[in-house]
């Protein structure tokens, strides 16, 4: 009895991992994307800020003496500050100069703060312990947009001399959270506006289409207008619309949208990685493949003299052997296929590495047979 009850125990698992198998594997139905997540409102984008500055408080690790431009700054914050230095008889070893670049979001006000990264210009070994001291950063206008400040947090540290020392991950730059102060934002008024933009993150004809067509059933009226593959026009209701245009451009973003690309495939030469999309498809084509392998061995034959033998030496002669293993070429034709996992599976018939595989995928996009685009990364 304990026997036919493990037989029914071993069948009782084995049917729940295959229903198990089953559903994980199951196709499933591709949902659609929202407005927000495929596009933005033009004109609400993030700008990017940059500053030159100093890290003070270093180990030792800092710039020498040889970064010129990093005695000079030291010399010039002293003189600013009523203290009269030369440059030349500064020590700059516990200094650092240093280029702090922050993103500016759109909407900041005055007073919120933004994390700020912190790359060192000179010869300096490890920014860790540094504290960078007040720096502008700048807009590209030339407007200063935030200032930084802070203690620099480095993922790792570096501890030894040079003979024997251990370091982990890069010392060199770090992250100040929450090191950057928004001191002006960027003027940006949606209020009262009647036409709006929207402005796809990846252009395409067709994502623009249903887009405006989605946008224009919800609405049952025509709101929305696809202007090219990349950017769609809205008009805002009428101002008896309850929410003005926050809510307007609030109720545009959850829409869902079916999204389209270009059919690509993109290979890593480096790491031989290969990702391909849903609808690539290749035409009717013939791969062969095969390896030749050519292994050398060096043997050495000693001869020696008879016993007791007056004459004589012993002689060592090197031998070489050399064989060459030619795999079978394998002739195999690629079907034309239409989905994914077709396209691998006819693939994964010649027996091929993920490395041969690119350079497979390559020449068939050369004879013409493969219906995408091909990056090499």
């Amino acid at each position: 009895m304990s026997g036919l009850f493990k037989k029914a125990e071993r069948f009782f698992i084995s049917v729940v991992f295959a229903a198990f198998v089953a559903g994980v594997l199951a196709p499933v139905e591709a949902s659609a994307a929202r407005i927000k997540d495929i596009a933005f409102v033009d004109g609400v984008r993030p700008n990017q800020l940059v500053g030159y500055g100093l890290v003070v408080g270093l180990s030792g690790t800092g710039d020498k003496s040889s970064a010129v431009y990093t005695t000079q700054s030291i010399a010039n914050m002293l003189n600013k500050m009523g203290l009269k230095f030369d440059a030349s008889a500064i020590k700059v070893k516990n200094t650092a100069a240093v280029l702090i670049t922050a993103e500016l979001p759109p909407f900041a006000k005055a007073g919120m703060k933004v994390d700020v990264l912190v790359s060192s210009l000179g010869d300096a070994t490890s920014l860790q312990g540094g504290t960078l001291i007040a720096t502008p950063l700048r807009g590209h206008d030339g407007a200063v947009y935030s200032v930084a400040q802070g203690a620099i947090a480095l993922a790792g540290f570096s501890a030894g001399t040079q003979g024997a020392k251990v370091t982990k991950n890069h010392q060199t730059a770090g992250k100040i959270p929450n090191g950057g102060i928004i001191e002006k934002q960027v003027p940006l008024n949606l209020a009262g506006r009647q036409d709006l933009y929207l402005s796809l993150r990846s252009p395409d004809f067709t994502t623009a289409r249903n887009m405006a067509d989605a946008i224009n059933l919800n609405f049952s009226s025509k709101v929305a207008e696809a202007v090219d593959a990349g950017s769609i026009r809205l008009q805002v209701p009428a101002p008896d619309f309850n929410s003005g245009v926050v809510g307007f451009i609030s109720r545009i973003e959850g829409i869902n949208v079916d999204s389209d690309s270009v059919t690509k495939v993109v290979v890593n030469e480096r790491t031989g990685t290969v990702v391909m999309g849903e609808n690539v498809r290749i035409s009717t084509v013939a791969v062969s493949h095969g390896d030749i392998s050519i292994e050398i061995k060096t043997q050495y034959l000693i001869s020696q003299p008879p016993a007791f033998s007056k004459k004589g030496e012993t002689v060592v002669v090197p031998y070489e052997e050399v064989g060459v293993d030619e795999q079978k070429s394998r002739l195999v034709v690629l079907p034309e296929s239409v989905t994914l996992g077709e396209v691998v599976r006819a693939l994964n018939l010649v027996g091929v590495t993920p490395r041969d595989l690119v350079a497979i995928l390559q020449a068939i996009k050369a004879a013409g047979a493969l219906q995408a685009e091909l990056e090499v990364i």
